[in-house]
Parts: C-alpha cells; sequence; structure tokens
C-alpha cells in the first residue's frame, strides 16, 4: 500500500499546504510526447538560432562554388582552358583541338569549433535567457571564421598565377589613395575617388579576362561609406545604384559592393590553412566560380547530457570545411601599394 498524501489547508486563507511523503510526476516542457531527453524540443530551437544566425550573417555563404563531400580529406575541382575559332581551309582536314586541362584540389582544413558551457546553477539563478544570446555568438563564430577563410583565399588567389598555362593570373590594383594616411589620400574626397577609379579598372580587367558572371566586391566598413558619402559614386555619372539616405551602395561599374568586417588587414602568415600578407588589402573583386569550398561535415550542434562533475551542460557547434581560389583570372585584390592599414 502506498504512502498517503497528507493534505492540510492553511487556518485563515485556505490555501492548501502539500506534505507529501512521495515525488511529484514533473511535466518537461522539453520532452516529446512526455518521454525521452528532457531538453529534446528545447535543443532544436537552440540549433535553429545558430544555424539562422549562421545564415543571415555570412555574405559568402551563396557567393560562391561549395561541393559536398561524404567521405575522404579532398575534393577535386577541374579547371578547363578555353577552346578557339579558327577558318576552315577548303579541302583541309578537321582534326579538333586540345582543349587544356587542370585542376584544384581543396582539403578539409579540419573540424572548426565554437562552443559555450552552461552550468546549471548559472542559468537556474539567472533572470534572463541567455540560451538565445548565446546561440547566435554561437552562430556568428562560426560565420565569421568562414568568411574569414573564403575572403583570404579569394584574395590569394588574386596574387596567383593560372594553372591553366596561356590564361591571365590575379590581378592586384595598387592605390596608396584607397587609405587615408601619410603617404596616401590626403582627405575622403581622394580617398573615394580612388575607390571608384579602382573598381572602374577592376571591371576592365575582368572583361578583358573574358569573365562574364556578376561580379562583387568586399570592402570594409570604412571603405564601404567613403563610397555612400559619395554623390558622384551613386549618381548616373557614376553608374551607381545606390541612396545617400540609406547609405548604401549597390552597384559600381556593375559590381556589387558589399560590406564586412572579416576582410582581412593584418599580416596573418602565420594562419596554418589560408594564412598571408594582408596588411595593404583594402578589398576583393571576384566572381562565384572563382572560389571554391569543400565541404564534409555541415554546420552540427551538439550539446552534451547533464555533466555530473562539471554541473552544467557544454555545447558545441561545429563544421569541417576547405577553401581555395579556384580562378586566379577572376580574382582582383584592391590593395596599397607602399603604405600599409597600419600606417597613421
Amino acid at each position: 500500500m502506498g504512502v498517503p498524501e497528507v493534505r492540510t489547508t492553511h487556518p485563515t486563507k485556505g490555501v492548501p499546504n502539500y506534505m507529501a511523503a512521495g515525488d511529484f510526476t514533473p511535466s518537461r516542457l522539453g520532452q516529446q510526447n512526455a518521454t525521452g531527453d528532457a531538453l529534446a524540443n528545447f535543443l532544436k530551437v537552440f540549433a535553429g538560432e545558430i544555424l539562422t544566425a549562421f545564415e543571415i550573417a555570412n555574405i559568402m555563404l551563396n557567393r560562391h562554388h561549395i561541393r559536398t563531400i561524404q567521405s575522404g580529406k579532398s575534393a577535386q575541382f577541374p579547371v578547363m582552358g578555353r577552346a578557339v575559332a579558327n577558318y576552315h581551309t577548303p579541302g583541309a582536314a578537321l582534326s579538333g583541338q586540345s582543349i587544356k586541362h587542370n585542376e584544384e584540389i581543396i582539403t578539409i582544413d579540419g573540424l572548426l569549433v565554437a562552443d559555450v558551457f552552461l552550468s546549471n546553477l548559472d542559468e537556474a539563478m539567472n533572470h534572463y535567457d541567455v540560451r538565445g544570446p548565446y546561440a547566435k555568438e554561437l552562430g556568428n563564430a562560426l560565420k565569421v571564421a568562414f568568411d574569414k577563410n573564403v575572403l583570404q583565399e579569394g584574395i590569394l588567389g588574386a596574387r596567383a598565377s593560372n594553372k591553366i598555362t596561356g590564361l591571365p593570373g590575379g590581378t592586384q590594383i595598387k592605390n596608396n589613395k584607397l587609405r587615408i594616411c601619410t603617404g596616401g589620400a590626403a582627405n575622403m574626397t581622394e580617398k573615394y575617388t580612388a575607390i571608384a577609379e579602382s573598381l572602374f579598372l577592376a571591371a576592365q580587367y575582368l572583361a578583358s579576362n573574358n569573365v562574364t558572371e556578376q561580379a562583387y566586391c568586399v570592402l570594409r566598413p570604412a571603405e564601404y561609406y567613403a563610397l555612400a558619402q559619395n554623390l558622384n559614386v551613386i549618381n548616373n555619372l557614376y553608374g551607381g545604384q545606390g541612396s545617400i539616405a540609406e547609405g548604401n551602395v549597390l552597384k559600381v561599374a556593375g559590381i556589387v559592393i558589399l560590406m564586412s568586417n572579416n576582410v582581412p588587414s593584418t599580416d596573418l602568415t602565420g594562419n596554418t590553412f589560408h594564412g598571408g600578407d594582408f596588411t595593404k588589402t583594402i578589398g576583393l573583386v571576384f566572381v562565384e566560380s572563382a572560389i571554391g569550398t569543400v565541404k564534409l561535415m555541415d554546420l552540427s550542434i551538439q550539446v552534451g547530457d547533464f555533466d555530473n562533475r562539471y554541473q552544467g551542460h557544454l555545447t558545441t557547434a561545429t563544421y569541417a570545411m576547405g577553401h581555395k581560389y579556384l580562378r586566379p583570372d577572376a580574382l582582383i585584390e584592391l590593395c596599397l601599394d607602399t603604405v600599409t592599414n597600419a600606417t597613421a
């Protein structure tokens, strides 16, 4: 026979008091159909928030080639040259032509991890929700790493030769006036004029290289808003499609202008996977086929079980990818000449 419940009522307020010898059966909001993992429903929301933060804030995700592999450590990206046309000589046999081929091998960098530990006590005592903000931060951490790696590879490609013999390599457009500093631009007018002129020159180089895809340019906020302040950039004279009121520049010389804090500006030669000296880098002009990513493990969210030793849960967001430039002829670095991003 079970232990009976003892229920009393406050003599003046009529409020029931429970003095049960047994345990309550809790209604776990996180369980599915009242069974299984008590955090199941919560974790899906958490994971969704991380994925949303990653996708919304990422500017390079949908602007280059991505290939998914099921196993292995690398993937082959074929690179093909161009065919030529010749006039036929009457009576001469057509023997065909040899179109040059090569390849780029993109190797997985490793497992990239963003993690956070939630203490059981801290979460219980906290007066506001931290799971949402933490999810956003994990997504942002992966987004920043992804964008930085892809942009750095694009810049390295702008400095590289072409794998196909006879095709042009990458291009660097050097101009000290892309930055206001000693030896550089004397004022904002010189700066945004230099940026606009560099973009038109980039469009010319792409056309000369027979690159017909939509081109993009990624600039840091200082250069992006320097363009937004220039009426000549956004009016019909310069072919711009932007708005002073909105503070945005959509296109210059047919190139879509994007803004990112992830354009490198320092010496990252110590970076194992995508290192280089970017102390003179201002921006990158590229097309979607110019950079590639190989994906072994997509974005994954893992929330560990409650760990009695540490009294909390460890949440990790991970992915395993690799990045590399594919078409140097479609990559252009906007950079300083003799000064650097650190020049006062």
